[in-house]
């Protein structure tokens, strides 16, 4: 059995977020990221509550989180994580998707749920990073995708 990574940011709060990444609503998909580790990996949050706007229409009568907003939301916590844990990088950037590839939906996700996108590193070129992530909502996996993207100024 490997032996985990330190941890080099226990919680990255909203605040952080906003000063991280340049998304904001209706867009910004996470609401923290724990435990960002030295191998760059780290565990991003969102709190899914009925009244997203995606329930709005899809679907009006059974609500579920659709599947696209949690890869992007992947992406976002691929960022933070990345930004973060490299000097010279914590200024403002964007994050732009490059690949979504073995990408798999395996479960609905629902109004009430927290969803914990499981993040670690596959692999980095300069400003262009990979991640494989697997959403959990209660430890068990609801999707999962490997996602590169780049970050730039």
């Amino acid at each position: 059995m490997t032996e985990e990574s330190p941890v080099k940011f226990e919680l990255v709060d909203i605040n952080a977020i906003l000063q991280t990444l340049p998304h904001r609503f209706p867009m910004l998909l996470i609401d923290r990221v724990i435990n960002i580790r030295a191998d760059y990996s780290g565990i991003g949050i969102k709190n899914v509550t009925f009244n997203e706007p995606a329930f709005q229409g899809h679907f009006p009568e059974r609500p579920v989180y659709p599947g696209v907003m949690m890869i992007e939301a992947m992406a976002q916590t691929a960022g933070v994580i990345g930004i973060k844990s490299v000097e010279g990088t914590e200024k403002p950037r964007a994050v732009y998707f490059l690949t979504i590839d073995k990408c798999k939906f395996r479960k609905p996700v629902l109004p009430g749920d927290t969803i914990e996108y499981h993040m670690r590193s596959l692999g980095r070129r300069k400003a262009m990073w990979w991640f494989h992530g697997d959403a959990k909502v209660n430890g068990q996996v609801v999707a999962e995708a490997d996602v590169g993207a780049m970050l730039t100024d």
